[in-house]
């Protein structure tokens, strides 16, 4: 088992920056990539951004410029710089590792930590 643990979430002003972290930990092989979902009261989850293994990063359209995703192979953990927030920001935010084994893959989540932007 993989557990994902993450930090940062909190409550922020309209035009500032928080910092997400999540570190995985457990039955980790080998970490495919690395990623943030979000989820909005009354919205489906939706991806934000996505880091693969020695890859480029991929945002949603409504992030890009303002988020910016990184990792920390060696400590396992993913971060999202949010700057520039924005009041449709507020959301709580989930993310997840794709691990894979040897014989199969799987995506493990974190508990998620909430985002709320105020105008």
């Amino acid at each position: 088992q993989v557990q994902l643990v993450e930090s940062g979430g909190g409550l922020v002003q309209s035009g500032g920056s928080l910092r997400l972290s999540c570190a995985a930990s457990g039955s980790i092989f080998s970490v495919n990539a690395m990623g943030w979902y979000r989820q909005a009261p009354g919205k489906e989850r939706a991806l934000v951004a996505h880091i693969p293994t020695g890859g480029t990063p991929t945002y949603a359209d409504s992030v890009k410029g303002r988020f910016t995703i990184s990792r920390d192979n060696a400590k396992n953990t993913v971060y999202l710089q949010m700057n520039k927030l924005k009041p449709e920001d507020t959301a709580v935010y989930y993310c997840y590792t794709l691990m894979a084994y040897s014989d199969y893959s799987t995506t493990y989540w974190g508990q998620g930590t909430q985002v709320t932007v105020s105008s």
